[in-house]
């Protein structure tokens, strides 16, 4: 089947937007969209792939689990692979989940329900009964080491709580704020003249991923120095201030374990006894995990904590609910992304009203004018929210709302608010239209769609708008990209409107002397002092930029801003071309032919290059020694290598992870659709009792079908003779 062209469009856009905000919400610990809109967008992406199966590639984020790691921790390994949930948002969608469970082992399964807790996924290794390592969710396969600042919560054990410790064990669970102490950290930060946490989340994420080691560091080399100089005991103060403040922060998170990973020296056959195995060993486990017979109990447990959610002394936006029995976990398997005996059934956002001030529009780094609302601050979901985002022009018409309308707000548990629509019998005729800028408000440029079809305005001053270069700037420090300590957006306002930089080019050849010439990056003199010195922003600004050359070439295509292009698409690039020089050089039609990018980002990538301005840039960083090169990446070498497979149904002997694991070992691709590409379908046994959509699909291709013992030919021999 052909895909339109506005399908393809579609599909990147919301292959840009999803992977956008997952690198906000698990890197940056800067949500730009509620979960509610997230779900909305990720649905829409299921069912445009479940039209046009050829779309899905491994770029796809119903392919990937989480978010990327950032660089700035060590990676870790997990020594089994953290899937994501499926969601459920209604009993009829939990009635289907139930009755594939049901279709798929054929009995009545007893279930193990919990509260879904809404904080940051943790992974904990214990050895001989000893922390080894503690790190966050990553991508599911690789994650950060946080090892260092999980020794400093104490709700997480150093040492298990018995004479006789499974000689390994992998632990899974979430660090959280509790509600009271969530509040008393952004009454905290207010005092400070700081922003506040948008959720407990949130600021859980931030307060763990945290460099205590490198203010550790920082304290030890400023006690060296304040020992040989009186004009430095401001600054040892400061670093002590900051690292005892960071410390405490940490002191304050809790831990709820849910999960076993890996393990040896215990045997459990249940989820439940898992749980108490779990809390013997001194591990904090929920109080409020019920297990029931079967799904009616599941729904009696979901309709009592929606009706008393705000009776838990944490965060929750659903509830989880488990087949208790693992021998039964095992059978029902996992999708490349999700287990198939869990589901995550999800609370509706809470709603509240509030009055609708006005809609003011702001310009992001690629240009595009988003409108949002300033609403009369309201609480709602455990945090005040005074702004929510629109979107776009189009997204205001279609919510009706009218400048000073009382508005319905939801916020699930959760993220970013989002404006419903507006209550229509509390107008007085006093409410106004929102008209739509036709210029920019920060340079005035006439705003404009960029390609035909777009929704969006977009200002196309790219090189001088100052609200674009502003964030561009501010981009370029983001975790997702260099990841510069210390370019944050206050920072990069200081630099422009301190006329140190003329853009992102300049950023790499800044001087302390310069730095010297804005207040923001110094201090007062002191008593020994005749002028004002570098303070401690402009020190580590300069660090860090140092640091930051030396950054791999995906992350500074990611830093360049390239619409389209996130960490996937940037990674996909820097492996097949090697140097910032082939990208530029390579046309549309061998960018587009690179798995992961595409013909829209393809084009995206062609059509920046092909402005001189960025070229200067580029060339400016270059000159700087920032890091242009790459080692190519090499397909693993084996009997598939290049091969593309789809796996379905259950094949004797493998669960379905270690079935794709079993390919990419030899070199083989696994995706989940079935397309002109794919080589081999392996149907397992329940899919040849019942034809699947990709059975059918595979057919009608032509494409090759294996059952297990093809399989089995296949991974030993490779195409061919194997099969």
């Amino acid at each position: 089947m052909s895909i339109p062209d506005d399908a393809r469009v579609r599909w990147a856009n919301l292959v840009d937007l999803i992977a956008t905000a997952r690198t906000h919400y698990y890197v940056d610990d800067q949500p730009t969209i509620s979960d509610a809109e997230y779900d909305d967008f990720y649905a829409e992406l299921q069912r445009l792939e479940g039209r046009f199966p050829e779309l899905v590639s491994g770029e796809s984020p119903t392919q990937t689990v989480g978010g990327q790691r950032s660089e700035m921790f060590v990676p870790v390994e997990h020594l089994e692979r953290l899937l994501s949930l499926d969601n459920a948002f209604s009993e009829v969608e939990l009635d289907a989940w139930w009755h594939r469970i049901l279709r798929d082992s054929g009995v009545d399964e007893e279930l193990l329900c919990e509260l879904k807790v809404d904080g940051l996924a943790i992974d904990l290794v214990y050895e001989n009964g000893v922390l080894r390592s503690a790190a966050t969710r990553g991508d599911g396969r690789v994650g950060e080491d946080v090892t260092y600042n999980a020794r400093l919560i104490p709700a997480i054990p150093q040492t298990l709580r018995t004479d006789n410790p499974p000689a390994l064990i992998e632990v899974r669970g979430e660090v959280y704020f509790p509600l009271e102490q969530f509040e008393l950290i952004n009454t905290e930060q207010l005092s400070m003249g700081g922003s506040v946490f948008a959720n407990p989340r949130n600021a859980a994420a931030g307060t763990l991923r945290q460099r205590v080691d490198r203010r550790e560091e920082d304290l030890r080399q400023a006690q060296l120095r304040s020992a040989n100089s009186a004009r430095d005991t401001a600054r040892l103060d400061r670093i002590t201030a900051e690292l005892d403040f960071a410390r405490n922060r940490l002191r304050g998170l809790g831990l709820i374990v849910h999960g076993i990973g890996a393990h040896t020296g215990m045997s459990v056959t249940r989820q439940s006894d898992g749980y108490e195995v779990l809390a013997t060993l001194g591990l904090p486990v929920s109080d409020r995990v019920s297990v029931v017979a079967d799904l009616q109990q599941a729904k009696e447990y979901i309709r009592y904590y929606g009706e008393n959610r705000h009776a838990v002394d944490h965060e929750i936006d659903g509830v989880v609910i488990k087949v208790n029995d693992f021998q039964r976990q095992t059978q029902l398997g996992s999708t490349s992304r999700a287990p198939r005996w869990a589901i995550a059934y999800k609370y509706p956002p809470e709603v509240v009203r509030t009055r609708l001030l006005d809609i003011a529009v702001s310009i992001g780094r690629t240009g595009r004018a988003t409108p949002y609302a300033v609403l009369e601050p309201k609480r709602v979901a455990g945090s005040t929210v005074s702004m929510a985002t629109l979107h776009n022009a189009e997204e205001v018409q279609r919510k009706g709302v009218l400048i000073g309308d009382m508005v319905f707000l939801r916020k699930a548990g959760d993220v970013i608010p989002e404006v419903l629509g507006p209550v229509i019998d509390d107008r007085d005729g006093t409410e106004r239209a929102f008209v739509m800028p036709t210029h920019c408000p920060d340079c005035a440029t006439a705003l404009r769609a960029m390609r035909e079809g777009d929704v969006d305005l977009r200002c196309p001053n790219a090189r001088s708008c100052p609200a674009q270069l502003r964030e561009r700037v501010f981009h370029v420090g983001s975790r997702s990209a260099l990841d510069i300590e210390g370019l944050g957006e206050k920072s990069a306002r200081a630099l422009l409107e301190c006329n140190l930089i003329g853009d992102e080019g300049d950023l790499f050849t800044l001087k302390a002397e310069q730095l010297l010439t804005c207040p923001y990056f110094t201090r007062a003199a002191t008593h020994s002092d005749t002028q004002r010195q570098l303070g401690e922003n402009g020190v580590r600004l300069l660090a860090e930029i140092q640091r930051a050359k030396g950054q791999p070439l995906w992350r500074v295509l990611v830093a360049l801003s390239i619409r389209h292009v996130g960490p996937t698409a940037a990674r996909a690039l820097a492996g097949q071309f090697g140097s910032m020089d082939a990208i530029r050089s390579a046309d549309i039609e061998t960018l587009s032919s690179v798995e992961g990018v595409g013909p829209v980002i393809a084009e995206a990538v062609g059509e920046w290059f092909a402005e001189s301005w960025r070229a200067e840039v580029c060339a400016k960083w270059a000159a700087a020694g920032v890091r242009m090169h790459e080692e190519v990446l090499t397909q693993p070498e084996g009997v598939l290598s290049g091969i593309s497979v789809v796996i379905t149904g259950s094949i004797p002997g493998y669960t379905r992870d270690s079935a794709a694991q079993a390919v990419d070992q030899r070199g083989g691709i696994v995706t989940s659709a079935v397309s002109s590409k794919t080589a081999y379908l392996v149907a397992g046994e329940s899919s040849a009792a019942k034809p699947s959509s990709k059975l059918i699909k595979a057919e009608k291709l032509g494409v090759e079908v294996l059952d297990a013992d093809g399989f089995a030919r296949l991974l030993e021999h490779g195409p061919g003779l194997g099969a």
